[in-house]
């Protein structure tokens, strides 16, 4: 027996008393009484999970080693895409994972990619993100819209998450009305092996012979491994089924891509993320000319306000199931405009009051880099926000989040040419990456933001985010650099899918009734928003954004 095949039959049972563990450990929770499932019908009942746990279990230690297995595979499992994504071929697949969670329902599409970057956070600090709904849901706010763990099946040994196992549902959606969310019930599993950590996901449904989902999770998610540096490398794999016939026409090539929902989504996230924390919280950020200088408490809070924008951003313009879209027709060569309307009551994070959100999607021609330049680029706000066009805009503030040009938390004072006051500024985060970019910002007062950098409570500050989505149409041909040994790219070429989503405060009071005249109000601007980028876009010179 070759030395392969002796390590490889150790694994299996080593593997094999996993499963007995864990098996024995679910028989206690037979007949357990579990919350309701109030987020999906599609979900299968808490007393037939009770049933089948020590199947449940067996189905993610082997998730755990399919994953691990296609993670490390090459050629031929994995070929690259013409689009230059890696995908699986799924007769090879099929060949090597024949049990599997059975075949493909019909009616849904595979969607299959892998991407590997470093990621500034040690192992285990990223895997108890990972365990951990809240963290998770905070972590990829562009993502994931909606989560809840079902149940904890097992905590992990001695106090970690090795071996720990939930039922968790979620609901992932891309930033705009127009593409439907994905909801999942799957289990999720993670595993440490020496010093490589694995987390996988795995759809259940198949063992209730669930066959009406539109989505459904083959196993996927990630190998983390622990870097001499205190950084994890971080292999993320994505094997979904989903139905594609929902999405509106002009995201088709996007979702198909598997960019909307794929790998280096994940990966890049996850990047942005702790690039955000790291740089905020950093000692020597400077505060220019409001001659604040934060200490701990300040950062912290800094790092708290914008979280929480651009989180309340990204939930706000998706097409979850939470949401009521309602459609106006467009009048600015964009698509239709859709609304959304919602009563804020008791939130210290938000005025009270009715609040009006709109969103609109167009296609435009110029690549996803130069449309998110010239949206980020203070330079060039009079030529588009309503706020801004009268007066000069002057950036007081400005962090760099990690290597990659565009990536920064700003703030901008807005001096109007008519008034000597200038109270007003303008939060503003940016961040960017192959398959997804975003602006956001808030409108914030002067003395409200200077008390949270001095240790005041960000929460107390209301805010509204408004901002835009960049996505690639998905014909794009990119340029790959490397930084800090992790492959990134930018797209440079190909088109771009822009969705501008506005949140406007119509009536102070939030039992009042929303007026006709706020509806077409916010509609105008909207549509004037979108005249106006498109024609500061075809004018702008070739040399003008960096």
């Amino acid at each position: 027996m070759s030395y392969d095949e002796q390590q490889l039959r150790i694994e299996n049972m080593r593997l094999r008393e996993e499963i007995d563990r864990i098996s024995a450990m679910a028989a206690k929770y037979i007949g357990r009484q579990k919350p309701p499932m109030p987020m999906s019908s599609a979900c299968p009942s808490a007393a037939s999970s009770d049933v089948e746990k020590p199947l449940v279990m067996e189905l993610a230690v082997a998730s755990m080693e399919e994953l691990y297995q296609v993670a490390e595979a090459g050629e031929p499992l994995w070929i690259m895409g013409s689009n230059g994504v890696e995908v699986i071929q799924h007769d090879i697949y099929l060949h090597r994972f024949p049990r599997g969670i059975g075949p493909t329902p019909a009616g849904l599409r595979s969607e299959t990619s892998r991407y590997t970057g470093l990621v500034p956070m040690n192992p285990s600090s990223l895997v108890e993100v990972l365990m951990d709904m809240n963290q998770w849901a905070k972590m990829f706010p562009a993502m994931v819209s909606r989560v809840q763990t079902v149940e904890v099946l097992s905590t992990g040994i001695a106090g970690t998450y090795d071996g720990a196992i939930q039922l968790m549902f979620a609901e992932f959606h891309v930033p705009s009305p127009l593409v439907p969310t994905r909801e999942s019930y799957f289990l999720r599993y993670s595993k440490r092996v020496d010093h490589t950590w694995v987390v996988v996901d795995v759809s259940i449904d198949s063992l209730h012979g669930n066959m009406s989902l539109r989505c459904r999770r083959r196993p996927s998610g990630c190998i983390i491994e622990e870097m001499s540096s205190g950084y994890s490398k971080v292999t993320w794999v994505e094997h979904i089924e989903a139905d594609p016939r929902e999405v509106h026409g002009m995201f088709q090539q996007y979702v198909n891509s598997g960019l909307a929902y794929g790998a280096a989504r994940w990966i890049c996230s996850l990047q942005r993320h702790c690039e955000r924390m790291a740089a905020v919280l950093a000692n020597n950020v400077p505060f220019g000319e409001m001659n604040v200088f934060p200490g701990a408490e300040g950062r912290s809070g800094m790092l708290k306000l914008v979280e929480r924008m651009t989180n309340s951003f990204c939930g706000g313009v998706s097409a979850s199931t939470a949401h009521t879209w309602v459609t106006l027709a467009g009048n600015s060569g964009a698509d239709d405009i859709q609304v959304l309307i919602r009563k804020s009551m008791n939130d210290p994070g938000r005025p009270p009051g009715i609040v009006l959100s709109a969103a609109t999607s167009l296609w435009l021609s110029l690549p996803p880099s130069r449309v998110f330049n010239f949206l980020r680029d203070e330079r060039f706000r009079t030529q588009w926000d309503i706020l801004s066009n009268s007066g000069v805009v002057e950036e007081v503030f400005h962090v760099a989040k990690g290597q990659v040009a565009g990536n920064s938390v700003s703030l901008l004072r807005v001096n109007p040419t008519n008034s000597t006051s200038n109270n007003m500024l303008i939060l503003q985060e940016c961040c960017t990456d192959e398959s997804c970019s975003l602006v956001v910002y808030a409108p914030v007062d002067l003395t409200a933001m200077s008390t949270v950098l001095k240790g005041g409570d960000p929460d107390a500050v209301a805010l509204l985010p408004s901002g835009f989505a960049v996505l690639p149409d998905g014909s794009q041909i990119g340029s790959s650099v490397n930084v800090g040994g992790a492959r990134l790219k930018e797209v440079v070429s190909g088109g771009s899918l822009l969705t501008v989503t506005f949140q406007i405060l119509v009536d102070h009071v939030p039992t009042a009734r929303l007026s006709l005249g706020s509806v077409a109000k916010v509609n105008n601007l909207i549509s004037n928003t979108v005249v106006y980028i498109k024609e500061a876009l075809s004018k702008l010179p070739e040399d003008a954004v960096v």
